[in-house]
C-alpha cells in the first residue's frame, strides 16, 4: 500500500459524476452532477435527475475532503474518497455523505445518504490502493456509461 500526502487538486473539474440517492434505505433519485467550475473553495455545476440540468452552488474544503452544495431542492453534505487500481490505471473518486430535502419539493423535510462517483486515468502514483471501493462505485459507474433508456422516474430499464 501506498498512500501519498499533499497530492494536487482532487476535485477534477469540470467533471461529471454518477449519483444515487436513497431515503431509508430505498432509492429515490439516480442521476448525473456536473462540477462545471471550482474557484477558491466555491463550486458552481448542475444536477440532472429527471432530464433536465438543475444549478447546484457549494464549497468544496480541499484539506478536509469535504463538500457541500444546494440544488434548488436539496442541500447535499459529503467527504471525498479515492480508491486506486494501478493494474488498470483508474483513480476512482467517491464522494457520499448525507442530504436533507428542501421545499419546493414534495419530499420537503426529509433526509437520506448520496453517492456520486467519477473516475479518471491514474497518471502519477497511487494515493490510496488499500481497499476496494464500495458496491456503490459500479452502481453509479453504470449511470455515466451505459446508454440505455431512462424510465419517467429517472431510473434505466
Amino acid at each position: 500500500m501506498y498512500i501519498r500526502q499533499n497530492a494536487a487538486q482532487s476535485l477534477p473539474v469540470p467533471s461529471l459524476w454518477g449519483i444515487d440517492a436513497e431515503i431509508a434505505g430505498k432509492p429515490i433519485v439516480r442521476g448525473t452532477i456536473t462540477i462545471n467550475s471550482l474557484s477558491g473553495n466555491t463550486l458552481t455545476g448542475t444536477a440532472n435527475f429527471r432530464g433536465s440540468p438543475i444549478p447546484i452552488q457549494g464549497t468544496w474544503d480541499e484539506n478536509a475532503k469535504t463538500i457541500q452544495f444546494d440544488s434548488p431542492y436539496a442541500s447535499f453534505a459529503g467527504q471525498l474518497t479515492i480508491y486506486d487500481d494501478p493494474g488498470i490505471n483508474v483513480r476512482h473518486l467517491v464522494l457520499s455523505g448525507k442530504f436533507l430535502m428542501k421545499p419546493p419539493s414534495l419530499q420537503a423535510g426529509e433526509s437520506g445518504s448520496w453517492i456520486a462517483t467519477t473516475d479518471i486515468a491514474l497518471t502519477g502514483p497511487p494515493i490510496n490502493t488499500e481497499a476496494i471501493p464500495p458496491v456503490g462505485v459500479f452502481l453509479t459507474s453504470d449511470l455515466l456509461y451505459y446508454t440505455g433508456r431512462r424510465n419517467s422516474r429517472g431510473f434505466y430499464r
